[in-house]
């Protein structure tokens, strides 16, 4: 916006040094001869323009830079979440893993205790086979 209100005050202020110049103004003066005021004005128009350029410049840069920051933590946040669903998946298996060797463990349990009192009934029924 500064800009803008820069080069029209600017271009007001040509026009008007153009219009003063040629309004009851010598041959002399419209010949070719530039008024001091018009030949300041154009020069600082030309550092307007020059200092416009190098603010849009360093603004193209650092949208740029901003761009290519805001890319890198998107990366980064998609990476981040990647992980966090991969180790989510690793302990929901784990867990299904530690739940099928609990019950394995319980039947092997079962198993080792209906074999002992198997065995057990055995015995018994050989000593009472016995007497």
């Amino acid at each position: 916006m500064n800009k803008l209100l820069a080069i029209l005050v600017a271009s007001l202020f040509t026009v008007g040094a153009f219009a003063a110049s040629h309004t009851g103004a010598p041959m002399a003066a419209a010949s070719g001869a530039m008024p001091a005021a018009s030949a300041a004005a154009k020069t600082e128009m030309k550092a307007d323009a020059k200092a416009d350029a190098k603010a849009a410049k360093a603004t193209a840069k650092a949208e740029k830079a901003k761009a290519k920051a805001d890319a890198k933590a998107a990366k980064k946040a998609a990476a981040a979440q990647k992980k966090a669903e991969k180790a989510a998946a690793g302990a929901k298996a784990e867990k299904k893993t530690t739940a099928a060797e609990a019950t394995k463990d319980k039947a092997v349990v079962d198993a080792d205790a209906k074999k002992a009192k198997a065995e057990v009934k055995a015995d018994a029924k050989k000593e009472e086979a016995k007497k």
